[in-house]
């Protein structure tokens, strides 16, 4: 966590020794098992089995490719050339055409740009409600990395066109157009062994007979998606993220997540890929994904190729809009999308310079 939300924690924690709460509500995913999609040719069984999302968010889940008719790329805030673009406009199968642009980085420097006011909230950002089969169509994406013979693990991405940030001391921080969340399974010759769950810079591991699970066989992973942050936990309540791996249920970085809300069963219309690396790769390193859908479907690839950032760059200070407290900006820039978040990892946690500790017990604030 950067010093300076450590300074807002520190403060906030002086003036208060009540929690600083962030927006009231979020929601559980537990859909019935009798809402499973059926997967393309080829996808593991398992992998089917063990995800449940929903959320009462005010920022619901929405399809990539909804996002995508509503940005345009830009270069350290210039649009870019129409002439560098596809004629009919990006989409989920030609966005990593944005990674040859010149100038670019490799696609590094782009970001994909509201083209209207996103501080103003219109009502795109708003996502979707889940329809009557409790799905949203096109709102996940499944990732599988068949390791090795006896390890595979699978990834469940999340998109929201929007991420509310957390407040702090009355000043709401970290709003961010686009935002990716995910879970991520670890099997071993089958058998679900350990689950992440994506939160902010880190999360939380949990070993999979820990973790907390509904359905008639009690087999199918519940989680708990926060209001607004979109972050993910294992119980529903208030979540203190201000220390990596130290879970509380109050401080002066909280989330809230509670199992009040409508059910999203993101497995319904989502869709389903493998990622690979070329021979030789090692262990942890992430840097090279091949991606292709199942059973030899065409299932578009360039969004999840695609190096640059999935919203507007961070507002500058002179930018009327732009809010700051202790360093850190009301308006961050937007996040990378499914292939910077470590799909070859060697542990189940992502090796971002936290200890990897993968619980046994979930208690309160996990």
């Amino acid at each position: 966590m950067p010093s300076s939300l450590f300074a807002i924690a520190a403060l906030a924690m002086a003036q208060s020794s009540a929690a600083v709460y962030a927006a009231p509500t979020a929601e559980r995913l537990v859909p019935p098992l009798a809402r499973r999609q059926t997967a393309p040719s080829g996808v593991p069984q398992f992998v089917l089995d063990h995800v449940h999302l929903h959320s009462q968010d005010p920022y619901l889940p929405n399809p990539p490719s909804t996002h995508l008719t509503h940005v345009s790329p830009t270069i350290n805030t210039d649009p870019v050339s129409p002439s560098l673009l596809p004629p009919d406009g990006l989409t989920l199968s030609n966005l990593a055409v944005l990674n040859d642009l010149p100038d670019s980085n490799g696609g590094q420097d782009v970001y994909l740009t509201a083209n209207d006011d996103f501080t103003q909230l219109p009502e795109w950002l708003r996502g979707e409600r889940p329809d009557g089969n409790g799905g949203i169509p096109g709102a996940c994406v499944v990732v599988v990395n068949e390791k090795r013979e006896d390890v595979v693990d699978a990834f469940y991405f999340y998109f929201c066109s929007y991420n509310q940030g957390n407040t702090v001391l009355g000043r709401e921080l970290g709003d961010h157009l686009g935002d990716w969340e995910h879970n991520a399974i670890r099997f071993e010759s089958g058998v679900p062994q350990s689950v992440w769950y994506s939160a902010h810079a880190n999360g939380g591991a949990f070993e999979w007979d820990a973790a907390p699970k509904e359905g008639t066989n009690n087999d199918r992973l519940t989680v708990y998606s926060a209001n607004g942050t979109h972050a993910n936990y294992a119980t529903p309540g208030t979540h203190d993220h201000t220390i990596p791996n130290v879970p509380l249920p109050e401080g002066p970085l909280e989330d809230v997540t509670d199992d009040a809300g409508s059910v999203w069963d993101p497995l319904r219309g989502a869709s389903f890929y493998r990622v690979t690396f070329p021979e030789g790769t090692e262990d942890g390193d992430s840097s090279a994904p091949r991606f292709e859908g199942y059973g030899g479907e065409v299932t578009p690839t360039g969004f999840l190729e695609f190096t640059g950032k999935w919203g507007d760059e961070e507002l500058v200070e002179e930018d009327e809009r732009q809010e700051e407290f202790f360093g850190v900006k009301k308006y961050a820039s937007g996040p990378t999308g499914p292939r910077d978040k470590q799909l070859n990892r060697e542990k189940i946690c992502p090796d971002n310079g936290v200890l990897c500790v993968v619980r046994g017990v979930v208690g309160p604030g996990s």
